[in-house]
């Protein structure tokens, strides 16, 4: 257990840097009695959004703690309620951070007229966001281990009320993550479902009804657009990774065992309890050692000078996070492998799982850069997109589909062959191990990541409160550099949650598979087809009711923005518009609509499982999973490459389509399009398919007693 005590040191120490940075941003200057007012407005916003959702979190959470501790596993209602309290102190950290840090960073821009001291400000209050995630997500899973004494392999109990057995190690493991599915879930759909009317509404009125510029505080909308940056791209993005990541080292524990009660049963020579502890210990030292690579990599970042090259420096804090990951994993896969009896599946010994890591960290890289290159300014695919516009609205929208689709190969080549070359090194446990090397450093990715927002929002209280030009320019440059980390981080989010889900997935016939025998799901039968053919048409049912509620609610805004600007003074900037009513609207339809495709994830499994089995369930995850992860590229991807053409042309690069022409207003229409689709769709799918996954893993034990249609 020293091990454990030494990860959960390193867990407090991270957070004690984070509420060190969190103590230096609030200490900064906010600027100006307008830029203020404006933060408050903001602040105060997303904390009542938040306070409300979590009212609806609260009750659910209660009903399945409730039902799992009665009919599962008597303790597994605690760990899930620690998981969902984990996930839910980073989404209020990250959020509390992201909206003191914004009015900062723009008050440092007028200040200082400096970009590399601005890029300073808005990273620290990023990295309060990445480093709680990491910290958060890892002290939790430390805590379940240490309070029940680790991982039994043999243990069995049972719920309350129900007598059916179960590994007691492997409910808690999966509960605890599926505490975390169930915050994600909320976040992400609730606050794509804000941010995404209030965005969307703002462009139409501003941009395309009354030829505004952009972030005019004369659109109350607008405001309401601020505030959604901060509910789903910096809470519901923590939770997100935050759930990614625990639940691939979720998987890398349930493999764990599952792989070492088989080679027990089969007699495997050699093979000892000393195997199986090397193997649990393995994902928990990796994740740690990440944690302390992604600390070092975000201070050296901020003690270092900055240049004003933004996208250099924070490449820097990532590339240190990943290398530092990569050199300490090896140390800690020689140290913790090398001397105990090892599996067959690990061809190359006591490197293979360090190898198989190193397949994840790579592919992660990989699938960010390709993401970067789809959806950049800097690159050709994007820059065609702006030039085409000049043909008009339905040229745009076609070659921004056909960027999307292009761009779903590569990802998913490489995390195929990555999937298939660390099954090859190191068995099932490989898998595993891949997908958490990917969300190793994850504080790192997810701190840029939270960059983007702050910017974002620093830009925008820029221009609202009618700053200098000069810091216009500053805040739009981090802006260009946040859009293209966003979109990264979303790249990176939905490359992560392919890995989780396929670990997901081996755990789970792993979990009701015979012991002794091979986990095998036999894509042949005619059971496991119609779970996946059903689970594919579900991806298109979610994506289909996600979308419908954004685009109602947008249009409730627009007429109601509209209804203000026809007020008179308003439009004349001689009266303020109500903002609050804008942004309670904007909160009440979010909230409204956000319990069915919630619930929806949770439910399909325990459904299935219940009339069909475990076959069938494990056939929906494959479905779900195989239309889900080429559609979250493609929505991602389409929608970040229309939101930067758009930005591209704003930005005068191309002459005769400048602000206010036609081809601006094609371009604003493909934006319009594209927000829908990488802020509302493209981050929940990664949701769905892994809080799915989450839930069959909780419920194997059950549905294989439990069947109505055997």
């Amino acid at each position: 257990m020293l091990y454990l005590c030494i990860i959960l040191v390193l867990c407090i120490v991270a957070m004690l840097y984070v509420f060190m940075n969190y103590n230096r941003i609030k200490k900064m200057s906010e600027g100006t009695e307008d830029m203020k007012e404006l933060a408050g407005i903001i602040r105060d916003g997303a904390d009542t959004f938040i306070k409300t959702e979590f009212k609806a979190i609260i009750a659910v959470v209660i009903v399945l703690a409730v039902i799992f501790s009665l009919f599962v596993e008597k303790t597994s209602g605690l760990t899930l309620m620690l998981g969902a309290l984990m996930s839910s102190i980073v989404c209020v950290l990250g959020m509390q951070s992201a909206t003191y840090a914004n009015v900062r960073t723009a008050n440092k821009a007028r200040k200082s007229l400096s970009i590399g001291e601005t890029v300073k400000v808005a990273l620290c209050g990023g990295s309060i966001s990445g480093l709680s995630v990491q910290a958060m997500g890892l002290l939790g899973l430390v805590l379940v281990m240490l309070i029940f004494k680790g991982i039994d392999a043999s243990a069995q109990s049972h719920g309350l009320l129900v007598n059916l057995p179960c590994n007691p190690s492997i409910t808690r493991i999966t509960t605890y993550s599926l505490g975390c599915s169930i915050v994600a879930m909320f976040n992400r759909v609730a606050g794509g479902n804000y941010t995404k009317a209030a965005d969307i509404s703002a462009d139409i009125l501003g941009k395309i009804r009354h030829d505004l510029p952009e972030d005019d505080s004369r659109v109350p909308n607008t405001i309401a657009d601020f505030i959604g940056d901060n509910v789903n791209d910096i809470a519901g993005n923590c939770s997100d990774l935050l759930e990614s990541f625990v639940a691939t080292i979720a998987a890398s524990l349930m493999i764990a065992v599952t792989v070492y009660n088989s080679a027990l049963a089969n007699s495997a020579k050699g093979i000892t309890e000393a195997t199986l502890n090397a193997t649990i210990r393995y994902p928990i030292v990796l994740a740690g050692l990440g944690l302390l690579s992604c600390l070092i990599g975000l201070f050296y970042a901020s003690i270092k000078k900055m240049s004003d090259n933004p996208s250099r420096e924070l490449d820097l804090a990532t590339w240190i996070s990943a290398g530092l990951t990569i050199g300490l994993g090896f140390f800690a896969s020689m140290i913790i492998f090398a001397r105990v009896p090892l599996y067959d599946t690990f061809r190359l010994g006591w490197v293979s799982p360090w190898l198989s890591s190193v397949l994840g960290i790579i592919s992660g890289v990989a699938i960010g850069s390709i993401t970067e290159y789809y959806t950049s300014t800097d690159y050709k695919p994007t820059r065609e997109l702006a030039k085409i516009a000049n043909e008009g609205e339905a040229f745009v929208i076609t070659k921004g589909d056909a960027v999307g689709s292009r761009s779903c190969l590569l990802p998913i080549l490489v995390i195929g062959i990555a999937l298939f070359l660390s099954g090859k090194l190191c068995g099932t446990y490989g898998i595993a191990v891949s997908a958490l090397g990917m969300l190793a450093f994850v504080g790192a990715t997810v701190s840029i990541d939270a960059f983007g927002p702050i910017a974002d929002n620093a830009g925008g209280i820029a221009e609202s409160c009618h700053l200098d030009a000069k810091v216009r320019v500053i805040t739009d440059k981090l802006d260009a550099v946040g859009n293209t980390t966003a979109a990264v981080g979303k790249g990176f989010a939905i490359g992560s949650a392919a890995f989780a889900t396929v670990s997901l997935i081996v755990a789970y016939v792993s979990n009701y598979a015979t012991v002794g025998k091979e986990p095998v799901l036999n894509m042949a039968s005619f059971v496991v087809i119609a779970g996946g053919i059903i689970g594919g048409a579900m991806v298109e049912y979610f994506s289909a009711l996600l979308t419908d509620n954004t685009i109602d609610a947008a249009k409730l805004m627009a007429d109601e923005g509209d209804r203000q600007l026809s007020v008179p003074g308003v439009l004349e900037g001689t009266v303020k518009p109500d903002y609050n009513k804008m942004i309670a609207m904007a909160a009440n339809t979010a909230l409204r609509k956000m319990l069915l495709p919630s619930v929806l994830a949770l439910v399909i499994p325990i459904v299935g499982g219940f009339l069909f089995g475990v076959e069938f369930v494990g056939g929906m995850l494959i479905g779900a999973t195989i239309c889900a992860i080429p559609r979250a590229i493609f929505m991602g991807n389409s929608g970040g490459a229309f939101d930067n053409a758009k930005k591209y042309i704003e930005s005068g690069a191309i002459a005769g389509s400048e602000k206010g022409t036609p081809a601006h207003k094609a371009a604003v229409t493909g934006d319009t399009v594209g927000d829908t689709r990488k802020d509302v769709v493209g981050v929940a799918l990664d949701i769905f398919i892994k809080t799915m996954s989450t839930v069959a893993n909780s419920m194997a034990v059950v549905f294989t007693h439990i069947t109505l249609f055997r």
